[in-house]
């Protein structure tokens, strides 16, 4: 079926504070979060090329040796295997989206 309704979706906690609805197509997974104040995800890395969108709130992201406070209609791009780690500044509404698949988040 090619068209998703979000709230047919479940919602699933990656992280404490850190819930997301996750579509996934053959080759991306696009995910949106809902991020709690306060909430942070520790340095990990991946195979998969992301970027990140921030639709609402502040989000504290880390990529590499550089760190950055991302607001409302900014984004990043994280290459794959760079390690990377965030923190939500105020509750945070933001979309990944990451190729190949992230076959974890099935």
């Amino acid at each position: 079926m090619p068209f998703k309704n979000l709230k047919d979706i479940e919602e699933k906690v990656i992280y404490p504070g850190y819930k997301a609805k996750f579509i996934h197509s053959e080759n991306i997974t696009l995910a949106h979060w809902t991020i709690e104040e306060g909430s942070s995800f520790p340095e990990h890395f991946h195979e998969n090329e992301q970027i990140l969108s921030v639709l609402e709130g502040k989000l504290e992201l880390r990529i590499g040796d550089k760190t950055k406070i991302l607001k409302q209609g900014e984004a990043a791009i994280i290459p794959p295997y760079i390690a990377h780690s965030g923190k939500a500044i105020k509750k945070t509404n933001a979309i990944d989206v990451f190729y190949p698949l992230r076959r974890d988040y099935f």
